[in-house]
């Protein structure tokens, strides 16, 4: 009889959280108003050539899903040439801010493959604004690929540049590669855990519940085959978005172009906790540097220094007076890309470097 009144209650239980995602995913009520960002790009670098004429437009495929890449080859360098691989993080595409990156280190002698990924930006992918990491990672290893079978690009000298999401993405991969010469993940997400603790920490129960609503709305209604549930990516302090700390509405506005989406589907709300990339620090083999921005307010940095403590004598710790968004422009960009290109001078070479190298041989 006690087990009997045991199963009944868990199906009760059941029953009413079946009840309360389906009510959640068909109600009407739910629309988050759209925050669009007054877009801002900061002033073009001088002396920086037009885009267009650093880059070159290309594609790789992903099961049947073509992505979109910019390919940077440095001038008057002979190939085969050392690439660095660069994803953007969380709703970024790849014209939104790392643009500034690749031309740095296009001027260093690297080769740069700058990619989007499925569902954002100019690669294909439906729904549109999905973030789906087992999707990103698979996006990453193509990329990767794609890179090593261009006969510009020396295969063995192939590193990874990530930032927050994508910082964790890049230990991932290089856990699972060990063909990857080297990493760089600026103020990287290595704990969705960790993440979503903090956050909810910072936006109190109530707003917290409702971000969890928000998410499972769009997961049931995936389920269901149904449109996408979709809030901001980034939005005002207070407001329902993906990144609303203070501050972060107004520091993307200095680095997305006009035609940035500011609209991801809200299941990344409550799959996002359960990545974890610090699990898989322990099977990195090659150097890696992790960035740090000690004012940080969206990524939180015990998990980076957790990260650090795994990887050992293979890493490099760089500690920046800023917040989470300073680093991508002005005197906190200078700072941190100044580490990156010593970095992987340091662990890639030149394309100088390689034929010198060959020529002592």
């Amino acid at each position: 009889m006690v087990l009997v009144e045991v199963l009944l209650g868990i199906g009760l239980l059941i029953g009413l959280f079946v009840l309360e995602l389906l009510l959640v995913a068909l109600l009407p009520g739910f629309e988050v108003p759209p925050q669009p960002l007054e877009n801002a790009l900061g002033p073009a670098r001088e002396g920086a050539q037009p885009a267009s004429q650093q880059r070159e437009d290309v594609r790789f495929t992903v099961n049947g899903t073509a992505l979109s890449a910019w390919l940077y080859l440095p001038e008057h360098r002979p190939a085969p040439h050392p690439c660095i691989v660069m994803g953007n993080g969380l709703g970024g595409t790849m014209d939104a801010g790392l643009e500034p990156y690749a031309a740095r280190f296009r001027e260093a002698g690297f080769a740069v493959l700058t990619f989007d990924y499925r569902h954002f930006g100019m690669s294909e992918g439906t729904p549109r604004q999905l973030i789906w990491v087992p999707h990103q990672l698979e996006d990453w290893s193509a990329a990767v690929a794609y890179a090593r079978g261009l006969p510009e690009i020396d295969p063995a000298r192939i590193g990874l540049w990530g930032t927050s999401l994508s910082g964790g993405h890049v230990l991932v991969i290089a856990a699972h590669d060990s063909e990857i010469a080297c990493i760089s993940a600026q103020c990287p997400g290595m704990d969705g855990q960790a993440f979503a603790l903090e956050s909810y920490r910072q936006m109190g129960l109530g707003a917290s519940v409702r971000m969890i609503l928000h998410g499972q709305r769009d997961l049931v209604r995936s389920w269901l085959g149904l449109s996408p549930h979709r809030v901001p990516i980034v939005g005002r302090p207070g407001t329902i978005a993906l990144m609303s700390a203070p501050g972060a509405y107004d520091s993307f506005k200095a680095f997305v172009p006009e035609t940035f989406v500011n609209q991801a589907c809200a299941r990344i709300l409550i799959r996002g906790d359960k990545y974890r990339p610090i699990t898989h620090a322990r099977h990195v083999r090659c150097p890696v540097m992790l960035q740090i921005c000690d004012r940080d307010n969206l990524v939180p940095n015990g998990s980076i220094e957790e990260t650090a403590a795994i990887l050992g004598e293979l890493v490099e710790v760089r500690r920046y007076p800023l917040g989470h968004f300073e680093i991508y422009t002005g005197e906190g960009f200078e700072q941190g890309v100044r580490d990156q290109v010593a970095f992987f001078v340091k662990h890639l070479g030149s394309s100088r470097d390689y034929h010198a190298s060959l020529d002592r041989g």
